[in-house]
């Protein structure tokens, strides 16, 4: 599950109770920037968190909501939280918007499924295989923070607080020899270690099972337990990003094709069959 400490549960909660508390109070944007002597656009940045919001102008705000001051002490606790830094701020400005928006989501998840199609998703990958994969999308300065930040993403997977997380791939993943059979043979007992773990699933959909309709591109699904934000399906096409949001009926097409998946692919007795085969036919 996501700490309830991590700066970004923090600055989501505290975005979702501003909305909730302008809600209460029954005034729109326009009416808080006037009585405030703000612009409408500073209001909408704060509630979206594009910017921070300072102490000062957090309890001028929830006065003029008519809060109670043990609500307001807390709400500034929440602020200061959310400005702590994270684990990545290191790698910030080298990192695109989609890589950071990814971070945030996989930062404050309780449960992810994630369907790859072509590659063994980044969360568990070796670190020389996704050198390889990555060494296709990154000038030579770039390739090593690359890694490591992919390599840093993996600790949610890991400890007392590691997330639920269900996983499945096409074989066409496990059958690409990605930096040839050395690193391949290590990524594949990567994964039968992992596999082990109580809170990791990973599945294969294995070529006799034909066509099936995420054949599309690859996706994953967010869950959160905070109860400020509905699902978030984050999907992949080749050069492009998207992110579904605040829109259950198109999530939920997301969540129902994966249980699908789910469905049609490899038991955890025949994956762990299926890697050793794969093993057993690389050369010595």
């Amino acid at each position: 599950m996501a700490q309830v400490s991590n700066p970004v549960v923090q600055q989501r909660r505290l975005r979702t109770e501003l909305r909730k508390a302008r809600d209460r109070a029954g005034r729109t944007q326009r009416e808080v920037a006037e009585a405030l002597d703000w612009s409408t656009s500073k209001v909408i940045r704060i509630e979206t968190g594009a910017v921070n919001i300072s102490t000062t102008d957090l309890r001028a705000l929830l006065q003029f909501y008519g809060e109670s001051p043990d609500f307001i002490d807390d709400l500034v606790q929440t602020a200061r939280a959310g400005r702590q830094r994270v684990w990545w701020d290191k790698h910030k400005a080298t990192m695109s918007p989609d890589m950071v928006t990814l971070l945030e989501f996989e930062a404050s998840t309780s449960l992810i499924r994630q369907y790859q199609q072509l590659i063994v998703p980044g969360l568990l990958q070796t670190e020389d295989y996704a050198r390889e994969v990555l060494r296709l999308y990154s000038t030579e300065d770039q390739l090593e923070y690359k890694v490591k930040l992919r390599m840093e993403r993996q600790r949610i997977l890991e400890g007392d607080e590691a997330v639920k997380a269900f996983f499945v791939m096409d074989e066409a993943a496990l059958r690409r020899w990605v930096g040839g059979s050395a690193v391949m043979r290590e990524q594949l007992l990567r994964l039968s270690e992992i596999a082990k773990r109580p809170n990791v699933s990973i599945q294969v959909l294995s070529f006799d099972k034909g066509i099936y309709r995420a054949m599309r591109g690859n996706f994953e699904v967010f869950e959160f337990e905070t109860g400020d934000l509905d699902h978030v399906v984050y999907l992949e096409w080749p050069g492009e990003v998207t992110v579904i949001q605040n829109n259950p009926r198109q999530v939920s097409t997301y969540v129902e094709m994966f249980l699908e998946l789910e469905a049609l692919a490899t038991t955890p007795d025949e994956f762990d069959a299926l890697l050793h085969r794969l093993m057993g036919e690389m050369p010595t």
